[in-house]
């Protein structure tokens, strides 16, 4: 029986590129998604990857949420916590209510997954936990005082949620993307996403499928020395 794999913000960008990687590893894969119906459900068509809708940041409806994947696919031993939103501002210009909604679903998600997950786990003395951070919360940004912070924190807690499962033959380990060619990315004007490009050594943006390659090593089981680890996938456009 293939373990189960929980992939959050899973269906559309490095997420999708995530859930499809583990599948096509043999995973069995669960991707979560908070808004997009139609997306979704067209990402379940094309890969045949279970979808389920639940609010990340929300405490009950993530334990929910897992308790009704487990029920459907079995126990969650893989999760990786990839959900992120944006709601950039200078801090002058910053509400208080875009600093909440990035700190909630950015980071706030990491800690409401871990904890529905983190006691089978530990029961079955094996687990993966991946969390997708940011070169952004390694150099900073301007205009994401908010993304920023809960990048770093993803970084922060994967240190310390590492050192707790270690015993428990649980590994945590982060990966920090650089600019990858996404949707969200290709939006940016091309004058301003030439200069985002000239700034790395490689010469050009990321794949989503290098960050999956990335996140299929960390959860396999030649990847059980490594834990506490920030995996930076950037092109050498921070050295960290």
């Amino acid at each position: 029986m293939s373990r189960v794999a929980l992939v959050t913000g899973g269906t559309r960008g490095i997420g999708a590129a995530i859930a499809v990687g583990l599948k096509e590893a043999g995973y069995t894969v669960a991707a979560n998604y908070g808004g997009n119906d139609e997306v979704a459900n067209k990402f379940k068509e094309e890969t045949g990857i279970a979808v389920y809708k639940f609010d990340v940041s929300d405490f009950d409806a993530t334990s929910a949420a897992v308790k009704q994947i487990e029920s459907d696919l079995g126990p969650v031993d893989i999760l990786v916590n990839n959900a992120g939103i944006t709601r950039d501002g200078t801090m002058h210009r910053m509400t208080h209510e875009q600093w909440q909604a990035v700190i909630d679903t950015n980071l706030g998600s990491c800690f409401n997954c871990c904890h529905a997950v983190i006691d089978g786990m530990r029961e079955r003395n094996f687990g993966r936990i991946v969390n997708i951070g940011s070169i952004n919360g390694q150099a900073g940004q301007y205009g994401q005082v908010n993304y920023a912070a809960a990048k770093s924190g993803i970084h922060g807690f994967t240190k310390a949620l590492a050192q707790e499962g270690a015993a428990k033959g649980i590994t945590v380990n982060a990966i920090a993307p650089g600019y990858i060619d996404t949707d969200m990315v290709r939006a940016v004007p091309p004058n301003v996403l030439e200069k985002i490009v000239a700034k790395i050594p490689v010469g050009r943006l990321g794949k989503a499928s290098e960050i999956a390659r990335g996140v299929l090593f960390l959860v396999s089981d030649e990847g059980g020395f490594v834990t506490g680890s920030t995996l930076s996938i950037n092109g050498g456009q921070h050295m960290y």
